[in-house]
């Protein structure tokens, strides 16, 4: 098995060296790279509008990595009297780890479903609601809160920016390295690296490649895409994308 990892630095780069580690074949081809979201200068008036028992969402690692440092540099503290929950284990022990605030989040899954589906969440209606993202991705945890009576905001904390590549190489590059399993970790990156190859690599190599994604929402797309060996990881963060190929 040799393994092509395409989640952004520095997660990505720590996956493979920790499979390399592991005795794993494995490369590291980054599809996007982050910097600072539009959003940042205004968090401070997005937690002023907050008011107790709140609800403030963090999707993200990233949103924590520009978000905290932020406030910190304008000594600005996280509110203490919200409801804090992160989607997957990693951002919420992240989040916990730098204010010392109780933060919830699922301990299995790492999707927008997955977060919703705590009980502490059931009634909500008249809340309002912050989110800490990036730029675009998915509009499923909005949508959601709306539903059950949540006034939402979104607040971007980081923008992700494709990395362009020449694709004929980098897919006979792929193809001579004898990548076979690939680990994508969103649908912006799964539809991204799918552009990217040619055709005739689509057909010859890339949807013979087995796939490993973290959501089943994503298995659906690249099933969509043509592919048939596909694996769902219980979540995105690197342990258990390190169980999964292990």
């Amino acid at each position: 098995m040799t393994i092509l990892v395409t989640r952004p630095s520095p997660a990505g780069k720590q996956l493979v060296n920790r499979l390399r580690t592991s005795g794993k074949c494995a490369w590291h081809l980054p599809l996007i790279h982050f910097n600072p979201g539009k959003d940042l200068p205004h968090l401070p008036q997005h937690l002023a509008n907050l008011t107790s028992g709140d609800l403030l969402f963090i999707v993200s690692q990233n949103a924590i990595n520009y978000a905290h440092p932020w406030l910190k540099q304008h000594e600005i503290n996280w509110p203490d009297s919200l409801h804090y929950y992160a989607i997957g284990p990693s951002t919420g022990l992240l989040l916990h780890g730098l204010s010392g605030l109780l933060v919830s989040y699922p301990e299995t899954g790492s999707t927008s479903e997955d977060v919703l589906s705590l009980p502490t969440l059931a009634g909500i209606d008249g809340k309002r609601a912050l989110i800490l993202r990036g730029n675009g991705g998915s509009e499923v945890l909005e949508q959601m809160l709306l539903q059950r009576g949540v006034q939402t905001t979104y607040c971007e904390c980081y923008r992700r920016s494709p990395i362009y590549y020449d694709g004929e190489e980098q897919s006979h590059r792929m193809q001579t390295l004898g990548i076979d399993t690939l680990v994508i970790t969103s649908g912006e990156m799964l539809q991204q690296f799918y552009q990217l190859i040619p055709e005739y690599y689509r057909c010859t190599w890339l949807k013979k490649c087995k796939i490993i994604v973290v959501s089943t929402r994503l298995a659906m797309i690249a099933c969509k895409l043509g592919w048939t060996n596909i694996i769902v990881a219980k979540a995105a963060d690197n342990d258990t994308l390190m169980r999964t190929l292990l």
